[in-house]
């Protein structure tokens, strides 16, 4: 009987293998690190050889561990970092280039430029994204521009896709070259109240329409895997982006329903329902997932920068061996020290999308060390957070009452969810089910191959582990904000 389903998340710092059985329960699971490349000051790269042989071999990792065999797969979902952007032969399958990462800022001059044109009005209001290096347009065009790809692209000999198309293409032996809505709304390629590439776009930015995948649903036949990768073919039959994959697995399906998923990054999504909501203050319409040929509409929030400050601590200052470290020193910080870490490693993303300013470190004393930076690294998250929340709010009354649901790693932290509850002042809701991006991949493609129930079953199924409550007065909140966007300011580049 075929009624387990295998959820490949393929992220940032590694590929994962989930494997789920009939009750949607993790029972397997396979993980490994791949390397990050920095070959210039604010370039991100990833190898795509190291992308495919990591996903192989943590899908059959998992397989193996759960000691079930492949014939009791029913299907496979794969959700994926988003943004990355790779370019590949047709013929041959080799990459022309390393893929480059939605962290990677090469292209920012290109968007100055496009924006001083006058341009961003266009994109704005055809993909719902502003004119940023952190959508794949435009490290497409920069991939096009090297060497003779885009001579070869309009010959049909090259192949435009994110992680997850790549890894369709690879699974299936090159058999489809295809994506879901998801991940083409992040391109800012695609017309997200159309449903197509955009012929506007695509001129724009010299982009070749052969390059591009088909585009489908969240829940679709995306081909089967070749035989011989895991004993028999099986079908993928869910697909979407990391965060649209979160949504789903916090079954934030209800209009006004809000998650903030915080990994490397923190992506928060707000449901907005059938028709897109456009933004007054600078946040993403993006496309939360699409079902039966059916999009449904969310407002995002990117920060760049979340669990990835914990790293700096940890390799760049080294005054952490591991992450968990954190929550002790920050418990230890003399509470009577204002320090405001503003981590624009990269630039910041909503609502302020500055891709030129860098990280700051603000209120530093005599006194200040390693337990105030470690509760500043924390506390960012918070304050980034609230900046979107009150964006959101602002663009959406849905959002006025909306209880947050949490996941990825830095929720595990109750010191950060606790500050978190503090400075939104508001109740943050964690789930039992911690792997909601895994979860809600194996959701899309269990309940296409008919293993799970439909969606408001599985959103019954949702269950709290624990509830963060404000503890923090109004008025002492709002002078730690106040404190957080006078450091803002003096950190923007404009």
């Amino acid at each position: 009987m075929s009624d387990h389903i295998l959820a490949i998340d393929q992220g940032t710092t590694s590929s994962r293998a989930i494997l789920f059985d009939g009750r949607l329960s993790p029972i397997a699971t396979g993980q490994e690190e791949f390397a990050q490349h920095f070959p210039n000051s604010g370039w991100v790269e990833h190898d795509p050889a190291d992308i495919w042989s990591t996903t192989a071999a943590t899908c059959r990792a998992a397989i193996e561990r759960a000691e079930i065999g492949a014939g009791r797969i029913a299907a496979i979902g794969i959700t994926n970092q988003r943004e990355t952007t790779l370019l590949w032969e047709r013929g041959s399958g080799r990459p022309v280039h390393r893929a480059i990462v939605w962290q990677d800022r090469r292209t920012s001059e290109f968007c100055q430029r496009l924006k001083a044109e006058g341009h961003e009005p266009m994109v704005t209001q055809k993909t719902g994204l502003l004119l940023d290096p952190y959508f794949s347009a435009t490290k497409l065009a920069w991939l096009l521009d090297q060497d003779d790809n885009r001579a070869r692209a309009r010959r049909g000999e090259l192949m435009f896709g994110t992680v997850d198309c790549y890894l369709i293409w690879r699974l299936t032996g090159g058999a489809v070259h295809a994506t879901d809505a998801t991940n083409a709304a992040r391109t800012m390629l695609y017309n997200i109240r159309e449903g197509r590439w955009d012929d506007d776009l695509l001129r724009l930015l010299g982009i070749p329409p052969e390059v591009l995948p088909e585009v489908r649903d969240s829940a679709a036949d995306f081909g089967a895997t070749r035989a011989d990768l895991f004993g028999r073919p099986i079908p993928i039959l869910g697909v979407a982006g990391d965060q649209q994959a979160a949504t789903v697995g916090q079954a934030c399906f209800r209009p006004g329903m809000l998650k903030s998923t915080y990994g490397t990054g923190c992506f928060a999504l707000l449901n907005t329902g059938a028709e897109p909501v456009e933004s007054r203050n600078r946040l993403l319409t993006t496309i939360a997932y699409q079902l039966d040929g059916k999009p449904t509409y969310a407002l995002e929030g990117s920060i760049f920068i979340a669990g990835a400050v914990v790293q700096w601590l940890r390799d760049g200052l080294k005054i952490i061996r591991e992450a968990r470290e954190t929550q002790g020193l920050a418990e230890a910080a003399d509470p009577m020290q204002s320090v405001y870490l503003v981590p624009a490693f990269t630039g910041l993303g909503a609502p302020y999308w500055d891709a030129d300013c860098r990280g700051a470190i603000f209120g530093i004393t005599r006194g200040t060390g390693p337990a105030e930076l470690a509760r500043a690294a924390l506390e960012s998250v918070g304050y980034q957070t609230r900046d979107l929340l009150d964006a959101m709010r602002r663009d959406w009354t849905g959002a006025s009452d909306t209880v947050l649901r949490v996941d990825g790693g830095m929720s595990a932290s109750d010191f950060t969810m606790q500050f978190l509850a503090d400075i939104l002042g508001s109740p943050v809701d964690r789930p039992k089910v911690a792997e909601t991006t895994a979860l809600g991949a194996a959701w899309l493609a269990g309940m296409r191959a008919g293993v799970y129930p439909g969606m408001e079953d599985f959103a019954a199924d949702w269950a709290l582990e624990r509830r963060f409550e404000p503890s923090m007065g109004a008025e002492a909140r709002e002078v730690k904000y106040a404190g957080w966007q006078d450091a803002v300011r003096r950190t923007l580049s404009r």
